[in-house]
């Protein structure tokens, strides 16, 4: 099973699964298809959307171990 990290960059978490991707724009990153959104790390794109990336990495880490 792939995990995610806050470390990783948005395109590459995108990559493991695009299942991902609802998660991600419920979390309020609706550019998650902009090629500049796609560079940053899920830790950059969370402090810009005011969003908690532990809990983020917890919930996309949950939605893989579930499938």
């Amino acid at each position: 099973m792939a995990k995610i990290t806050k470390e990783m960059i948005i395109a590459d978490i995108i990559a493991v699964d695009q299942g991902i991707i609802p998660i991600l724009l419920e979390a309020g990153m609706h550019c998650v298809g902009c090629p500049s959104a796609q560079g940053e790390t899920l830790e950059e794109a969370s402090f810009v959307h005011g969003q908690n990336v532990e809990e983020l990495v917890n919930k996309i880490n949950d939605y893989l171990a579930s499938k």
